[in-house]
């Protein structure tokens, strides 16, 4: 506060003594010493400058010309004599003062994302629009970006509203293409920049209004399709790389990978523009892939942008067609954002509550055919060719059959030209199917726990008879009136094989309610019949109630002292259902991981707490933990208080609020034997893909070594209980490969005997050790390891199965190893 008094006081001595060239030299001592910062008092001090007479300011302005060119002027010091040459000569004749200098100035603020309110940038902006030169795009979309914390700055917001032009900001791929599309067309540009005035969370009628106007004139000049069909080519840009990289900070965000705040306002616009045009599946198909890329993760930010992406969910829930309706169903089992989740959840509860059905209904009826004629299956005709759409287990594949019915390995020729917007729409609807297909998967894989039952006409209407459900739900096993069934031979049947046509009431089969024979002869049975289950089922996981539980009483220790990778952690949380807050290494408490289990009045906690080392450097520039540290399962009313406990570790309490009483974990002999077993399989997929002891290159036992212990008792420890089905699917698929004579199964590892060495696989961890002394062997699987051939597979979807066989394949023949890292070790 002195300092600027002074300041203050010395801006009238030196005015008071007309030594202005002087007070030049003050002001730019002052923006040294205060960085540049003139924001708060500070702007006192520039005020009393502002009102000097024009003359007056003029000499300020020479003079700051003179330090500028001084020997003595640092890189900072010209930079502020830049900026004040911008605030002194605010409102005079236009100027010509280190003009080429001034320019280099706002070419190097083009490539930054934004700055600081304090910075007074504008005021550079200002005197290229006194001079009447335009202000380069790149600058214009900076200064755009830095009003969204310029709430101290009016000048900069009153200059930013100035620049009008472009309508959106250059820089990424999809608003380049809008600019060039929109550049000779005043209509398209009113588009533009209506759509960039989108900052609401929801549109109203004056808002619709105006859009609706704008696309009407647009659709009477081009056509009604062309101007959906345009803004679907922008949207199928969205989240490609910048066209304009920007300089990131070393603690900043990567904000090359998230999008443009003010082109983000834009989007919610074109989003909500798209749902007043006629529906049209391409339209449903855009707005689902803008709320995954709205809500896939940046660096240091987290979703990239989750406005977005509500913004599509409200524009899909506005469209009444068949098609929209599919993409919210299918988009409520990915999303896994809380914020967009709970708008999903509306869009679909309100769809439901105006059909008269329930929410598990809705989700049923929203999953179209694709075309399907068949389960599975669909023929169609262009000309003299024939096109077949297939579903082959996760994927649908397309073939072509000619005139003769020869299979031809491309699509013919007469067919892109004939036919493009029908082969456009096969091809679209097969990328449909696909990632239906996950969603369903994951949503039936969710039933178990949701203990749906269904009559019997309406289970075959909407699952073994549906044309795309179906192909999931033949692979599953069912109970119809208590008896068990699947399907093959084009028909439901029993274990022995005898047709089951009719019943009352189906549920879904889970192992845990049937004995070890049973389940081990319907294993059988699927082998037999051929059937690649979607997820594991008859050969899932059961965890029952150990001696240990009883002694415990409330709580299950089976998964605790475990360390896991707190991001990938979180993710598989949210994708199984549970609620989770990242631990921040801060003084903060927060709940433990939890599922709410509706259908039986529980929730499952998961007690875990932040590990960031002795030092706290085990954490992200954000601040999170890179690791967890685990502790108890439990079970409450879905009711009672929350828990709480410091991120950093620290008893668990539970959060009481007006006068409530505690309330004390259920008996875990009270727990369903299904919801038991369903909850702890889901705690050990969090530890079998999360835990560090699955990390090849962590045999140094990671930062300080201070996972050692930990990693080797994890990576070739006793197996978990999915470790143990892994063991007893390869004891059936092993004397079918190709290296069987090389492979043997002992207790915990597959032994497999090369030219070089024998190898031991962990069958949990995957994790190697070789002969003759034991010492570890590091390969690092690939992201997505392809799965060898081994013929008959019971299930889809374990990974670690894949890097087993794939290990194991490459080991056996070890002399062809050409990799110099494995070459090295070996």
């Amino acid at each position: 506060m002195g300092e600027i008094q002074r300041y203050k006081e010395l801006v009238g001595r030196r005015v008071a003594e007309d030594d202005l060239e002087g007070l030049a030299v003050d002001l730019l001592k002052a923006a040294v010493a205060n960085q540049g910062n003139w924001a708060g008092l500070w702007d006192g001090v520039l005020d009393r400058v502002r009102r000097l007479p024009p003359e007056g300011r003029s000499r300020v302005a020479d003079g700051l010309v003179a330090q500028y060119h001084s020997e003595q002027a640092g890189p900072k010091a010209r930079e502020n004599a830049l900026i004040l040459l911008g605030i002194v000569s605010r409102d005079l004749p236009p100027h010509d003062r280190l003009l080429a200098e001034r320019l280099a100035l706002l070419d190097q603020i083009a490539r930054q994302h934004s700055f600081w309110y304090s910075a007074h940038y504008e005021n550079l902006v200002e005197a290229e629009l006194a001079a009447g030169r335009p202000i380069p795009p790149a600058v214009v979309a900076t200064v755009r970006r830095s009003v969204t914390h310029a709430y101290q700055n009016e000048d900069l917001l009153r200059t930013a509203k100035k620049l009008t032009e472009p309508p959106v900001n250059v820089g990424e791929a999809w608003a380049d293409q809008a600019l060039s599309d929109a550049a000779d067309d005043s209509d398209w540009q009113a588009l533009l920049a209506h759509a960039a005035t989108a900052t609401a969370a929801k549109p109203n009628a004056k808002w619709d209004q105006r859009a609706t106007t704008l696309t009407t004139a647009l659709s009477t000049s081009l056509g009604p399709d062309r101007v959906r069909e345009t803004v679907l080519t922008w949207l199928a840009l969205v989240g490609r790389p910048r066209t304009l990289e920007l300089e990131r900070g070393t603690y900043e965000p990567d904000v090359n990978s998230a999008y443009d705040p003010y082109n983000a306002n834009a989007l919610r616009g074109l989003a909500w523009l798209l749902s007043l045009l006629p529906p049209h599946p391409d339209t449903a198909r855009a707005l689902g892939a803008l709320v995954e890329t709205s809500l896939k993760k940046v660096a240091g930010l987290g979703p990239r942008n989750p406005k977005v992406a509500n913004a599509g969910v409200n524009a899909l829930a506005r469209i009444d067609s068949e098609a929209a309706l599919a993409e919210l169903a299918r988009l409520a089992t990915r999303v896994t954002y809380k914020n967009t989740l709970k708008l999903l959840d509306a869009a679909l509860e309100t769809r439901a509550a105006a059909l008269g059905l329930s929410r598990e209904e809705i989700e049923e009826l929203a999953v179209p055919a694709y075309g399907l004629t068949e389960v599975g299956r669909a023929e169609h005709r262009f000309g003299e060719v024939t096109a077949v759409l297939e579903v082959q287990g996760t994927k649908a594949v397309l073939t072509w059959r000619n005139a003769s019915g020869k299979a031809v390995k491309s699509v013919p020729a007469a067919v892109r030209r004939d036919h493009a917007e029908d082969l456009k729409e096969l091809k679209a609807a097969a990328k449909d199917i696909d990632k239906m297909l996950s969603a369903q998967s994951e949503r039936l894989d969710r039933q178990f726990l949701a203990d749906r039952t269904w009559s019997y006409a309406t289970w075959r209407e909407r699952y073994l008879d549906h044309p795309l459900v179906g192909t999931l739900a033949r692979r599953l096993l069912w109970t119809v009136d208590g008896t068990t069934v699947g399907h093959a031979e084009g028909a439901l049947r029993t274990l022995a094989d005898t047709p089951v046509t009719e019943g009352t009431e189906v549920r879904l089969w889970h192992p845990v309610d049937h004995t070890p024979a049973e389940i081990v002869a319907w294993r059988d049975w699927l082998e037999r019949h051929g059937v690649t289950q979607p997820f594991k089922q008859a050969h899932r996981e059961v965890y029952l109630l150990t001696d240990a539980e009883r002694a415990t009483g409330t709580y299950s220790n089976r998964f605790a002292a475990h360390v896991l990778r707190q991001h990938q952690f979180h993710s598989l949380a949210a994708v199984r259902g549970w609620r989770n807050k990242l631990r921040l290494a801060v003084d903060d408490e927060a709940p433990p991981p939890s599922r709410n289990l509706p259908r039986w009045g529980l929730r499952a906690e998961y007690w875990i707490e932040g590990d960031g080392g002795a030092d706290y450097s085990d954490i992200t520039d954000s601040g999170s933990y890179l690791r967890l540290r685990t502790d108890q399962v439990r079970f409450y009313p879905i009711d009672a208080p929350e828990n709480s406990a410091h991120c950093g570790g620290g008893e668990y309490r539970m959060w009481l609020r007006d006068g409530a009483e505690p309330v004390e974990p259920l008996p875990l002999t009270d727990i369903p034997p299904l919801v038991l077993s369903e909850v702890l399989r889901d705690v050990d997929l969090f530890v079998g893909v999360a835990s560090v002891g699955n990390d090849p290159t962590w045999q140094d036992g990671g930062p300080g070594g201070r996972f050692q212990e930990y990693w080797t008792s994890y990576g070739f420890g006793e197996l978990n209980q999915s470790a143990e089905t892994r063991r007893l699917l390869l004891d059936r698929l092993i004397p079918r490969l190709a290296i069987a004579d090389r492979c043997t199964l002992e207790g915990r590892f597959l032994h497999v005997k090369g030219d070089r060495h024998t190898y031991k696989i962990h069958l949990g961890s995957g994790n190697i050790l070789r002969t003759p002394n034991d010492q570890y062997l590091c390969i690092v699987p690939k992201s997505a390891p392809a799965s060898p051939q081994t013929g008959y597979l019971p299930y889809e979807g374990d990974r670690m199965l894949a890097v087993i066989l794939s290990k194991a394949m490459m080991l056996a023949a070890d002399t062809k190893i050409t990799d110099p890292t494995i070459l090295s070790q070996l």
